[in-house]
């Protein structure tokens, strides 16, 4: 870890990473953010590059206030991975059925369900506080209420982007499935709504920066924010419930006379708010591209698409707010990756896994991003490596 001290910075900022590789842009993002009246700490990934509104892969510690743009708009966007009973014996050579099974089950990109998912009729799903977590949706900015039948046509939907649903294999030969996504369109709405409103307060006008807008404690304004904020990291976690469960029945009926077990699944927030205590201060804690690591709590850190993944288990460390990166983080912007690689870069890059290998995914290539070992070196002390896993079948938006 290195203590980086800013002209300005109201407190030092913690990084996880050689300060000298992180480019200009996203320092430059972490310098204005250092400079806020609120801020109590911030910590810094190993994963950091430049991102909307605030650095991706940085941790936020602020009293009596939070950034909605540092949340960002994809609120709650996080992992989930469970560990199967299959082995590698049990794959099948060509895993393209397998592939089609998963997409058919599972819309991706701007698709969603020709109805909404009952979790009643999937296998394992539990059910409670479903009715209670849609009746509060009548609660949420009256701006977004028209979108409540969109979003539970998008519920247990993908996404685009770095969105992904895997088929995985670990050092063990154990299978595993894995998948990426978040609060999808509503909850994007939800967050332009509310920065929108931020930006328009009066004690932001002077900021450096107005995506840096804030809402402070005891508002109305705060209030309508952190109601939304709760519910769409609701949604998001309940989305990959319920896109597990449906990768689940896929497996169970390919895999049928295996009579595939699942243990339990591992889920995990990069992009959401926590209200946490540090050195005696209550605070509100924003992850933007970061997992929570309590001591002994377990997390997901993805690579890239032709890499791999770990699980890992948090060490508690305090200074970086009980943090970790959220994957290996891009080490170059999806416009700079179109002009590097072509699809035969993408194939190349991707040889032995499963997955679309056309123009539309050359932005996620393998080499767009930074390498995962590398990130996980840097971090040696927030977590515990328990498992590193390879995919084989990559289902993107």
């Amino acid at each position: 870890m290195s203590y980086v001290e800013m002209p300005g910075a109201k407190v030092p900022i913690r990084m996880w990473t050689d300060p000298a590789s992180v480019e200009d842009g996203a320092l430059q993002q972490l310098r204005n953010v250092a400079t806020l009246p609120w801020i109590k700490g911030l910590a810094v990934m190993p994963d950091v590059h430049y991102g909307k509104g605030a650095t991706v892969g940085s941790v936020i510690a602020m009293q009596g206030a939070v950034c909605p743009a540092a949340v960002g708009v994809d609120i709650g966007c996080g992992m989930s991975a469970v560990k199967t009973s299959l082995t590698a014996n049990d794959l099948p050579g060509d895993l393209s059925r397998l592939r089609s099974k998963i997409e058919q089950a599972i819309p991706v990109g701007r698709g969603m369900h020709g109805d909404p998912v009952d979790p009643a009729h999937l296998h394992g799903f539990g059910t409670a506080g479903w009715d209670d977590f849609w009746g509060r949706f009548d609660g949420v900015a009256e701006a977004v209420k028209f979108r409540r039948e969109r979003a539970a046509l998008q519920m247990g939907t993908l996404g685009s982007g770095n969105h992904f649903a895997e088929l995985c294999i670990d050092m063990q030969n154990a299978v595993w499935l894995m998948l990426h996504s978040g609060s999808r369109n509503i909850g994007k709405e939800l967050a332009e709504h509310h920065i929108g409103v931020a930006q328009k307060l009066p004690h932001n006008q002077g900021l450096i920066d107005r995506d840096l807008a804030v809402f402070v404690a005891d508002t109305p304004q705060m209030a309508a924010y952190r109601s939304d904020l709760y519910w769409a990291q609701e949604y998001a976690k309940y989305n990959r419930s319920i896109m597990m469960a449906l990768f689940k029945d896929v497996i169970r009926k390919e895999f049928k006379k295996s009579k595939p077990t699942f243990e339990p699944e591992i889920s995990c927030h990069h992009n959401y708010v926590s209200e946490e205590r540090y050195e005696g201060m209550d605070l509100l804690v924003t992850r933007k591209g970061a997992i929570r690591a309590g001591s002994g709590e377990y997390g997901i850190i993805p690579g890239s698409m032709g890499t791999g993944s770990y699980i890992v288990k948090g060490l508690g460390n305090e200074k970086s707010f009980n943090s970790a990166s959220h994957g290996a983080g891009r080490r170059m912007s999806r416009n700079a990756a179109k002009r590097r690689f072509s699809t035969k870069d993408l194939e190349e890059q991707t040889r032995g896994v499963e997955c679309r290998k056309d123009s539309g995914v050359v932005d996620e290539i393998p080499g767009a991003y930074k390498p995962i070992e590398q990130v996980i070196d840097q971090q040696r002390d927030l977590v515990q490596v328990v498992a590193k896993l390879k995919q084989v079948v990559c289902v993107k938006g």
